[in-house]
């Protein structure tokens, strides 16, 4: 999930926003599972905020430990349980109730500097989502005085999900909220 926090800082206030992202999808999550959560393969109850991060291994290979009650922690809380959990996960020393029992995972492809990927769902899980390099690029905005080319922040998110449990359509108001809450993220705001 959030390897985003282990990024080296490459710009000013690049670590706070990755972190950001790890933090409000698990906002985001809580939001969109309220409206249908009921016909999972593996039932999923209300208020389960157990975030899986995908982990690189130095071997190659990828694990997921769980951030369990992930909604009940604070953006430190976060961080620490992310740099915890990678550090035994990589020293091959994490408890077997660590990587289970996960309804979501967040994977961060971005870290290795790619701007997209494809996830693929941890089952029994209901979804993942794959976050892509932030790069700097011309966009067009609107302004009252009309369009304009501005240089934004870009990154593109991919979402896979059960279709079982989620349609098409509760994926892409979420994905649209995860895109509401970074686009107007401001620090003061917490």
């Amino acid at each position: 999930m959030i390897l985003l926090l282990k990024l080296q800082e490459r710009k000013k206030g690049r670590k706070a926003v990755e972190a950001v992202k790890a933090v409000e999808s698990v906002k985001a999550v809580k939001v969109e599972k309220e409206e249908k959560i009921t016909t999972a393969p593996q039932k999923v109850s209300k208020g389960d905020e157990v975030i899986g991060m995908a982990t690189a291994l130095p071997d190659g290979n990828l694990i997921v430990p769980v951030i369990k009650n992930a909604n009940e922690k604070s953006l430190t809380g976060l961080a620490r349980a992310v740099n915890d959990l990678a550090d035994r996960a990589r020293k091959n020393r994490l408890k077997p109730d660590e990587i289970t029992g996960g309804t979501f995972t967040i994977t961060n492809f971005g870290s290795y500097n790619n701007l997209a990927g494809t996830p693929i769902i941890n089952q029994p899980q209901v979804a993942i989502l794959g976050t892509g390099a932030v790069r700097k690029k011309p966009a067009v905005i609107e302004t009252p005085e009309g369009d304009a080319i501005a240089i934004r922040h870009i990154m593109i998110l991919s979402l896979s999900y059960d279709h079982r449990v989620i349609d098409g359509a509760l994926a892409g108001k979420f994905l649209n909220r995860i895109k509401d809450i970074l686009e107007n993220y401001s620090p003061d705001k917490g």
